[in-house]
């Protein structure tokens, strides 16, 4: 039976390579990534739960890796994707190589951004790398947005649980200078957060992501600057969210709060909260009525013309 599984589990990462190999990968960084410290004992590991679920973990080097649609059936929009994971791991298949390949066939260009995962051993300030690597990441799409067919004011960030806090996070500070770039901007025009934590305050936030970006005692200022329902102003993109009402890893008040504080500067917001689905359901393929998510996400995109 071991050997089974064993086996099984190659063929699983087997496919998820040659997936992998189909679509051009590019580091987010040219020469020294920004406050990154060297440490050659810090290695990328690839993971894989009992499930067979194809994670990431000490990312060291962050990458982009490109799915674009045929031409014949771009519609112009691109979306840049953060897998979540806690801010400790990457669920890099179900909450990124999918979610692209779903994308692609609405017609949207999709680009997984593998980002690194806050650590002191390879950062200076372990809260702003990921941060660092997402608004790069929206700048890299938006300097290459011809080449890839591309409209550069039909581009989104995309996350999943604590990849959703960094996909809100750029929402709210995009035009926080983390790292020496050039002029282009790193707005993105709407953003799609799925089950996502939004917040660093006590009670409210996914307590594991918390402790990873901001360690065990975070000042109230640290608190305050990455709950991004405390950040939203007039100019913060659009969002459409969706979670599940039994979520009992990120409570659902992230989402509200999210939602409520986009409303109060009157920015348009679609919330779908399921009574079924828990947490981490990615495209959810099953029965439950949270596997409505993605095409209610479609019509969404397609009403806001993306």
């Amino acid at each position: 039976m071991r050997k089974i599984y064993t086996i099984c589990i190659i063929i699983f990462l087997s496919l998820i390579y040659v997936a992998k190999a189909q679509h051009k990968i590019i580091n987010v960084w040219e020469g020294k990534i920004p406050g990154s410290v060297e440490d050659n004992n810090y290695k990328e590991e690839d993971l894989s739960n009992a499930e067979g679920i194809y994670q990431i973990s000490r990312v060291k080097i962050p990458t982009l890796t490109i799915f674009l649609p045929s031409k014949e059936k771009s519609n112009g929009t691109a979306i840049v994707i953060c897998p979540g994971g806690g801010y400790m791991h990457l669920a890099f298949a179900k909450e990124g190589i999918k979610v692209a390949e779903w994308l692609n066939s609405l017609g949207i260009a999709a680009f997984v951004l593998k980002y690194r995962l806050p650590s002191d051993a390879i950062m200076k300030d372990k809260s702003i790398g990921p941060l660092q690597d997402v608004q790069e990441a929206m700048r890299i799409v938006r300097r290459n947005a011809k080449q890839w067919n591309i409209d550069p004011n039909k581009i989104g960030i995309m996350g999943f649980s604590a990849g959703g806090h960094l996909a809100a996070s750029l929402c709210t500070h995009y035009n926080q200078k983390v790292y020496n770039s050039d002029s282009t901007s790193d707005k993105p025009d709407f953003s799609l957060l799925i089950y996502p934590v939004i917040s660093m305050k006590p009670g409210i936030t996914h307590k594991g992501s918390m402790e990873s970006l901001l360690g065990n005692n975070p000042t109230e200022e640290q608190i305050n600057w990455f709950s991004s329902e405390m950040q939203v102003n007039k100019n913060t993109p659009p969002a459409f969210l969706a979670l599940a009402g039994d979520d009992n890893v990120v409570p659902i008040q992230n989402s509200i709060d999210y939602f409520l504080a986009l409303k109060k500067y009157k920015i348009s917001a679609e919330l779908h909260i399921f009574q079924h689905g828990g947490h981490g359901f990615g495209l959810a393929v099953n029965k439950e009525t949270e596997s409505n998510w993605p095409l209610l996400c479609a019509a969404w995109l397609k009403a806001n013309g993306y």
